[in-house]
């Protein structure tokens, strides 16, 4: 039995977060209320902000899974960042500090939808640098 924090649930969330109340009940040795209450009071501090799920690219037909940093000219940030959020090829935009300013995670099915698409990204007015990193294997 794991003594239950915040940290300890939202761990067990991460790995499963369909798992339901009891069963997370019995994992920590407490009430499925107090499970439940738990997780309603994480929502509303916004500290859970949604559930999602983990999907396996390759089935749904993406070979391709990039991380790709990018650094642009400071004053064209913003406008960067814009252009970048209506990209459908984009699943996840961050900002970042370290190597690159802008980290995103993209899907496709194959190379050449790749390098098209770091052609585009070169076309962008204010990118100075694209970096893309293939995921070779998801470890944890």
């Amino acid at each position: 039995m794991v003594r239950l924090t915040n940290i300890e649930l939202i761990k067990e969330l991460l790995v499963d977060s369909r798992r339901s109340y009891v069963e997370l009940a019995k994992r920590f040795g407490v009430t499925e209320a107090a499970i439940r209450k738990r997780i309603k009071k994480l929502e509303s501090e916004k500290i859970i902000k949604r559930f999602t799920i983990e999907v396996d690219l390759k089935k749904l037909g993406f070979e391709i899974h990039t991380l790709i940093g990018l650094d642009a000219s400071p004053e064209k940030l913003v406008q960067v960042l814009e252009e970048l959020q209506r990209m459908e090829e984009v699943a996840g935009l961050y900002t970042s500090s370290g190597d690159h300013m802008i980290l995103m995670e993209c899907w496709f099915k194959n190379m050449n939808q790749l390098s098209e698409f770091v052609k585009r990204l070169e076309k962008l007015d204010g990118v100075t640098r694209i970096c893309p990193a293939i995921i070779l294997e998801k470890i944890k």
